[in-house]
C-alpha cells in the first residue's frame, strides 16, 4: 500500500551535517503521520522526530535543536536535516508512516548513519 525509500545517509566526521530523504509511493493518503526513527548496534529501535498533517512536530529530547524534520506533500517526500552530529547519532534510520503517529504502519528499509570523533 505504501513504499519509503529512504537515501542521503553516510558516514561523516562530528560536528558535521547530513540530510536525509525518504520517497514515498502508494496510497499516500493513508499517511497521517510521518517520522524518522533509528536503532543502534545492541539497542533498540528509537523514535527521533515526528510530523503530522498539519504540520506539528515533535523531537526526541537528544535531538532537539539539531535535528530538524519536515515534508513535502506534493513530492510525498520527508526530510530529515541533521547538525551538529555527534557518534551518539550512529545508526540505522528508518522513515515511516501510518494513521497513527504511536503506532506506525509502514516502514523503509534504512539508511545508515555513521559519525566519527
Amino acid at each position: 500500500q505504501v513504499q519509503l525509500v529512504e537515501s542521503g545517509g553516510g558516514s561523516v566526521q562530528a560536528g558535521g551535517s547530513l540530510r536525509l530523504s525518504c520517497a514515498a509511493s502508494g496510497n499516500t493518503y493513508s499517511m497521517y503521520c510521518m517520522g524518522w526513527f533509528r536503532q543502534a548496534p545492541g539497542k533498540e529501535r528509537e523514535g527521533v522526530a515526528v510530523i503530522d498533517s498539519d504540520g506539528r512536530t515533535s523531537y526526541a529530547d537528544s535531538v532537539k535543536g539539531r535535528f530538524t524534520i519536515s515534508k513535502d506533500n506534493a513530492k510525498n517526500t520527508l526530510y530529515l536535516q541533521m547538525n551538529s552530529l555527534t557518534p551518539e547519532d550512529t545508526g540505522m534510520y528508518y522513515c515511516a508512516s501510518g494513521l497513527d503517529c504511536l503506532d506506525m504502519d509502514y516502514w523503509g528499509q534504512g539508511t545508515q548513519v555513521t559519525v566519527s570523533s
